[in-house]
């Protein structure tokens, strides 16, 4: 369930952001093959392996990162849990070439409403730039699992996850607030 996060909880994501603005420059021929079969690669690694380490951990909630981006789905997840969330911008792992393929103009539609859509829900850094910006928002296909898990069961359940092959970063924390669904992207 994406309900159940709790503040104090951290915030775990299992695949690199990117494939959208990836698969947008392959289509123009913007993209060499190696960060191409990367994306592919990512894409078509299913997270049933990752699903099973986190259901044998016991983790507060999940959901996974398509459409909507990372942000948006964090949004979403904080939102059904009545909490805030703060991301540490350079913990996300993102494909190799997403920034430079952003800067580059290589942006899905659905990545660009994705931004425009979080609007006043997200407070952004400013040495944020905004590449990275709208890699954070970028649409995925086949994302990875972005997870709220307690503190206490952090170190078990990256290591059930090392365990499966499933890349995780941490990546934030879940925190009380009056604001849900909010996010601070430092």
């Amino acid at each position: 369930t994406n309900a159940g996060a709790r503040s104090g909880d951290r915030l775990v994501l299992t695949k690199p952001l990117g494939t959208g603005i990836v698969t947008t420059a392959a289509k123009n021929d913007a993209v060499g093959a190696a960060t191409l079969a990367t994306a592919v690669a990512s894409m078509t690694r299913p997270n049933a392996s990752a699903c099973e380490a986190m259901l044998a951990v016991g983790v507060h909630a999940a959901t996974d990162v398509t459409g909507f981006g990372l942000l948006g789905h964090l949004r979403s997840l904080l939102r059904a849990s009545g909490c805030e969330g703060v991301v540490h911008a350079e913990t996300v792992p993102l494909l190799p070439e997403a920034l430079e393929l952003a800067r580059a103009g290589q942006i899905p539609g659905g990545s660009r409403r994705n931004r425009e859509d979080l609007g006043a829900d997200l407070d952004w850094a400013e040495s944020i730039d905004d590449a990275l910006r709208t890699v954070l928002c970028d649409a995925q296909t086949s994302g990875g699992l972005l997870i709220s898990v307690a503190g206490e069961r952090l170190d078990e359940l990256l290591e059930a996850l090392a365990r499966s092959g499933d890349s995780a970063a941490v990546i934030g924390t879940v925190r009380a607030g009056p604001r849900p669904g909010h996010i601070d992207v430092v």
